[in-house]
């Protein structure tokens, strides 16, 4: 442990908050690091390390090494520390040494870092903050409730699929929704539609990653299907093996495929809403959206994968992404025509009435819960 604090000590004195979170961020993801630059100037920084800070809680509780109690204890003292209840440095000095090598050495350094990091997150407007320490907190609690329920056997249902995406993908939506309309005031008429299509927006998304991911979440012990979809076609996902799919899994696929990608034309309506002359945020949105639909356009060609990496999206069609919406951007009839002919041999599965249900007051949907979760959090 002294040695792991001397290296990272060393490290940090000749550095500064701004340069280690541009630093750090390609190295925990690809991704945010190639979406995040085309924001506006005034967005880029508050968003990097809002998501820096969810890739905190997301390592916390990915940690094998950490019990449940113990992941659960972690998640509220990390809350804490970002809200300045609890001195950061006390415990990233704590926590860090502890993460095992099944945690990167990016997401450990990170994780020492934290005090860094939260230098940034001081200087931004009560707005920004309050938006980013909501967001962890119905993070934190929300992952934590379902990593202490959920095996082999899956999510019971489809509505308490849609309840784990709000808590790690709607919620962040709710997040970017909150400082997009900070910075563009003419927003706020539109704030509920936004909040409600934001949601959707992470629902697509991370629905995307659960059914790219199931294998490698499945040797972990995990999964994070429904369980009422795939018994309705016949299958039992306690018993699913990677490379002996058939034709009822494949049904089930199919029409999770289509719940995704409703959900991905909402994200575009979401993202039509913010004025062209925000071209930056468009296609930070256009981008994500983008890669989900060749994603999901994948996973149906190739139904009988049994890896993330057979139906990961290659480096030529991602670089089409980015021209073709670099092009299209700011006009809203190309960005429908482009996402209508990428998505055209999709399913389309219709989604709930009630995701057309303005949400109520501040209440985060769904937010009627389930019996099972309900008695988690009394465990």
């Amino acid at each position: 442990m002294p040695m792991f604090e001397a290296k990272h000590a060393a490290a940090i004195a000749p550095s500064n908050a701004g340069a280690y979170q541009e630093a750090i961020l390609p190295k925990v993801s690809r991704t945010f690091a190639l979406t995040i630059p085309q924001l506006p100037p005034a967005l880029r920084d508050v968003v990097a390390n809002a998501y820096l800070l969810c890739r905190i809680a997301d390592t916390i509780e990915d940690e094998p090494a950490f019990s449940a109690e113990e992941k659960g204890r972690y998640e509220k003292a990390f809350v804490d520390a970002v809200t300045g209840r609890m001195d950061a440095r006390e415990f990233a000095a704590h926590i860090a040494p502890r993460l095992s090598d099944a945690t990167s050495e990016s997401e450990r350094d990170l994780m020492f870092r934290l005090p860094l990091v939260l230098e940034i997150t001081e200087s931004f407007n009560p707005v920004q903050h309050d938006a980013i320490v909501e967001c962890l907190r119905v993070m934190s609690q929300g992952m934590h409730d379902f990593q202490r329920v959920v095996g082999l056997q899956g999510l019971d249902t489809q509505r308490d699929m849609d309840r784990y995406c709000y808590h790690v993908a709607g919620v962040v939506g709710e997040m970017l929704t909150k400082l997009l309309i900070d910075f563009e005031p003419e927003l706020v008429p539109q704030t509920r539609t936004l909040m409600r299509l934001a949601i959707s927006f992470g629902q697509g998304l991370q629905m995307t990653n659960i059914l790219k991911d199931q294998w490698e979440d499945r040797s972990h012990g995990v999964c994070w299907l429904p369980h009422d979809v795939f018994a309705r076609h016949g299958v039992e996902l306690q018993d699913l093996s990677a490379g002996q799919q058939d034709a009822h899994y494949a049904d089930a696929m199919i029409e999770l495929i289509g719940i995704a990608h409703a959900h991905l034309c909402r994200a575009v309506e979401y993202t039509l809403i913010v004025p062209a002359r925000h071209a930056g945020f468009r296609r930070f949105c256009l981008w994500s959206i983008g890669l989900a639909v060749l994603t999901l356009r994948n996973l149906q060609d190739r139904l009988d994968f049994s890896s993330g990496t057979q139906v990961k999206v290659s480096r030529a069609a991602v670089a089409q992404t980015i021209g073709l919406t670099r092009l299209s951007d700011k006009y809203d009839p190309a960005v429908r025509f482009l996402f209508g002919a990428a998505a055209r041999k999709l399913p389309l599965t219709p989604l709930a009435a009630e995701w057309d249900v303005p949400q109520a007051g501040n209440a985060a949907w769904p937010w009627r819960r389930t019996s099972q979760y309900k008695n988690a959090r009394s465990l």
